[in-house]
């Protein structure tokens, strides 16, 4: 059996690795020779797969902010159509990734209709207010969804799309983290010792638009905690320079560290972070944390002037619950005095800390159960 999956952005890549490991255990014990084909990063090229072009590198959120990668996308979306007109899959799989996925999957149902098309994660364009369009091409594009929400499965199954609730596979992951006592013990932490994640770039626009105010922020917490260590993970390696010459530059006491590994996370005493999939890691391993995000001022004045922009939450841990479970900073709210205030009152306020810690547990319970790799592996191979 052939199978093309098609995905982007760091997050992307890690749950399309996990998939194509489970995929990769599942033909086996059905005796089913597999080959795959994908679009995607690092870790899913370890698997084994042929990997046909990388993705996490030209990832981008905002109208702006895609402008330099426009190219690059086309031409790697050119070179995957060619080569499933080429070489037709079995099944195509979808993993989030909204626009180049939605191209694709338009270019396979017009050119492929005998392929059958495969949805896992569906793009959160179920929570905009400017959804309607987006919607209807995932449904049109759609034979089966494979839902990390419930929500979502609710959604897109009132919308007539056939779907299936499968959980979240950070679910998975995390039965592979450490415990706190042996990340603090990897990088010599002591009691004392108050670690903080930055968690601010996976993506290239992020480097420019959120990293320096999280850089300005954790100076001014080293200020007021003298025994601060910062502890920041590095998504794509080619971002470890920049980081590395923030650092300096800001004189943070930091640790630059694997982004592979969840050792930082599990170490930390708080976490100050973008919004995606490590909100979930962040919360999984009861870690107290302030969500931050930017983007351009030119694309969000686009975006809620003509597009009637709107969202209830950014953050996996808000949405999960449809409440504020994690303080979120968007655009004007996104200062370093801001999540320096936040920062502290996580960090200094027992009851608040014990509340985040609480909320946690209700958002644990709205994720399903472990095994979401397996389960998602074998409804695709019995799709098939």
């Amino acid at each position: 059996m052939r199978i093309f999956i098609s995905t982007g952005e760091v997050s992307g890549d890690l749950q399309g690795a996990m998939l194509i490991e489970a995929l990769q255990r599942q033909a086996a014990i059905k005796a089913i020779d597999l080959e795959i084909v994908a679009l995607g990063g690092d870790r899913m090229a370890q698997t084994g797969v042929n990997l046909l072009g990388k993705t996490p590198k030209i990832a981008s959120i905002g109208l702006v902010e895609a402008l330099p990668f426009i190219l690059p996308t086309w031409k790697l979306q050119r070179q995957a159509k060619q080569y499933l007109r080429e070489n037709p899959p079995d099944l195509l799989i979808l993993i989030d990734y909204c626009g180049p996925n939605v191209a694709i999957g338009k270019y396979a149902r017009k050119y492929l209709p005998q392929v059958p098309i495969l949805y896992y994660i569906a793009p959160q364009a179920w929570l905009w207010t400017t959804n309607k369009k987006t919607t209807e091409e995932l449904v049109y594009i759609t034979d089966h969804l494979l839902a990390i929400f419930s929500q979502e499965a609710r959604y897109f199954a009132q919308k007539g799309l056939s779907v299936s609730w499968v959980g979240h596979p950070i679910l998975d992951r995390m039965q592979q983290a450490p415990t706190r006592e042996a990340a603090r013990e990897k990088f010599a932490l002591t009691p004392d010792q108050t670690a903080i994640a930055l968690l601010p770039v996976s993506r290239k626009q992020e480097l420019k638009y959120l990293l320096p105010v999280v850089c300005q922020a954790a100076q001014q917490l080293q200020e007021k905690l003298p025994l601060v260590h910062f502890l920041i993970p590095v998504a794509l390696e080619d971002y470890r320079p920049t980081l590395a010459a923030m650092v300096a530059q800001y004189g943070l006491n930091a640790t630059i560290v694997d982004g592979k590994s969840l050792d930082a996370l599990a170490a930390a005493d708080l976490a100050i972070a973008k919004s995606g999939t490590v909100n979930l890691e962040l919360a999984l391993l009861n870690v107290p944390q302030v969500v931050v995000y930017r983007l351009t001022p030119l694309t969000l004045w686009i975006a809620r002037t003509f597009l009637n922009f709107s969202v209830p939450f950014l953050s996996p841990v808000n949405i999960v619950v449809m409440e504020e479970v994690v303080p979120e900073l968007f655009q004007e709210r996104a200062t370093a005095e801001q999540i320096v205030q936040e920062s502290l009152e996580l960090l200094l306020n027992p009851q608040r800390r014990q509340q985040t810690l609480s909320d946690y547990q209700r958002v644990r319970e709205e994720l399903g159960e472990v095994g979401v790799c397996e389960r998602a592996a074998q409804e695709i191979l019995e799709y098939l």
